[in-house]
């Protein structure tokens, strides 16, 4: 006997995490469940496929341009460390080991804090703002020392070591910085592409001001008075909105969804924008409304957060998996596991694996029960899933979906780079039809997760509005902060086991 029921053999329903059941796989008739019209479905994996050249363009000029910015900082830092290894300042033996490994641990703590703060590769910041973030990691990095000194014996100098270490690589690094910045334009890698719309009073002006200021990683490609006059282009990546953008606040979502940045100009040395001063938005040169699209960096920290969690999570629940499907086994015999094919990121199938919690001839049950109650069928449309469910198996099925235990088998989905801990969870075909296509198309732009924040808000008892709202707010608000947060909250959501049935 196959533990697997694939797809093609079981019965349909929702996603108990997903919306409804997840156990379930071919879509109900018809004449059973009334089919939600006036959804567009968008090809997005279609447009994805065209996008992908410009994008791998813009993600690579990204990751050389920060690879030589940090190649500048670490030399600044061995410049340093070789002056002071020339000076009769450092002790010599052991002491002097232990000082270079403090040197090395120092640069490498304030090069992360860097990298934290935007510094690579610093595209939109004023270079006031750039001695700035540097000059607050690096203290941050002799705070740490300074903790350091008061419990270890003789710490006084170290700290007075680490210090000077830090507060000379302040002072070579923006020469370095600059070298390397300047490299980066000789070869085409610094800056990214856009378009300023605004006035005409305002355009000639800003196109001039960031070819001259080449630094701020801006390249003014085109111009336009309105949104409509713009002709899209994949090349170009960044919208600079000039004047008063009251009216172009309809427009907005146009722009959003084909620009990766749209900006909102704060005013310049040499002109007035809008009223609005970089010491109002951080140092950099405007309000930036990102598409809560992907970043590199991001995803990579991403990725082997979930491996370094999902693999020794998996080690430990398997035998508790293994108990679990001999129970439903038990009553109800047949495969334990199912895989289901799910829309991904970018419009990849995915195949979740899940227990089955529902009997196998759920789909007839389900008809049977809508032929008898038609309210269950308005609650089935309204939430795609049923309180009082006569397709779910006696005690261990209600147990492992109201504990959500039957989802532990998509852990093998994330080490296998399918899913995430964190994202909006894989929906059946029939519940991404009562969505909008702009909506799936943003769906499709992150990876789905084993949880998200619809799970830890509202869970099974949100609404198809309400979990298109959730989900879109977490995917325009998409962090690793946020992740955390929702991937620590799951935990207490869990167990009040609010909105699970």
């Amino acid at each position: 006997m196959s533990l697997f029921a694939e797809s093609s053999s079981r019965p349909s329903g929702p996603s108990k995490a997903a919306a409804a059941n997840d156990t379930v796989a071919r879509a109900i008739p018809a004449s059973s469940v009334p089919p939600i019209v006036g959804a567009r479905v968008a090809d997005a994996s279609r447009q994805s496929a065209l996008n992908t050249p410009a994008v791998l363009r813009r993600r690579f000029s990204r990751l050389a341009t920060s690879s030589l910015l940090i190649a500048g900082d670490i030399a600044s830092y061995l410049f340093v460390f070789f002056f002071l290894a020339l000076t009769p300042l450092l002790p010599t033996g052991p002491e002097g080991a232990m000082l270079e490994r403090a040197f090395i641990l120092s640069g490498l703590a304030a090069i992360v804090l860097y990298a934290s703060s935007g510094l690579y590769p610093g595209y939109r910041l004023h270079e006031h703002e750039h001695l700035r973030r540097r000059t607050m990691a690096s203290l941050k990095v002799a705070a740490v020392a300074a903790l350091g000194a008061i419990v270890m014996p003789g710490g006084e100098q170290l700290l007075l070591a680490i210090v000077g270490f830090l507060g000379l690589g302040l002072i070579i690094q923006p020469v370095l910085h600059w070298l390397a910045r300047g490299l980066c334009w000789r070869l085409g890698v610094w800056g990214e592409r856009a378009v300023i719309i605004g006035g005409r009073n305002h355009v000639p002006a800003l196109m001039a001001h960031f070819r001259d200021r080449w630094h701020y990683g801006i390249r003014p490609e085109a111009s336009a008075a309105e949104v409509s006059e713009i002709e899209f282009d994949d090349e170009i990546s960044i919208a600079l909105v000039a004047g008063d953008a009251g009216s172009l606040m309809a427009d907005l979502a146009a722009m959003r969804r084909n620009f990766d940045e749209v900006i909102l100009l704060s005013d310049t040395q040499n002109l007035k924008v809008s009223g609005l001063r970089p010491a109002d938005v951080g140092g950099e040169i405007g309000i930036r409304l990102t598409t809560g699209g992907r970043s590199v960096n991001a995803d990579l920290v991403r990725r082997a957060l979930d491996l370094a969690i999902a693999i020794p999570a998996t080690i430990v629940v398997a035998p508790f998996l293994l108990i679990a499907a001999a129970a439903i086994y038990a009553i109800d015999p047949g495969p334990v596991f199912f895989r289901h094919a799910r829309e991904g990121l970018s419009g990849k199938p995915v195949h979740v694996l899940k227990l089955r919690t529902m009997y196998r001839d759920a789909e007839q049950r389900l008809e049977a029960l809508f032929r008898e109650d038609p309210t269950m069928r308005a609650e089935w449309l309204a939430h795609f899933k049923l309180k009082d469910d006569p397709r779910v198996l006696p005690v261990i099925g209600h147990l492992l979906r109201s504990s959500s235990f039957d989802e532990l088998p998509q852990l093998v989905n994330i080490i296998a780079g399918e899913m995430a801990f964190v994202g909006p969870r894989p929906f059946p075909e029939y519940h991404l039809l009562a969505m909008d296509g702009e909506f799936r198309d943003k769906r499709r732009s992150v990876t789905p997760g084993l949880t998200g924040l619809w799970q830890i808000s509202e869970r099974s008892n949100a609404d198809i509005e309400l979990q298109q709202q959730l989900d879109e707010f977490y995917i325009d608000n998409r962090s690793l902060w946020f992740d955390w947060h929702i991937l620590l909250s799951t935990i207490p959501a869990v167990f009040k086991r609010k909105g699970a049935y």
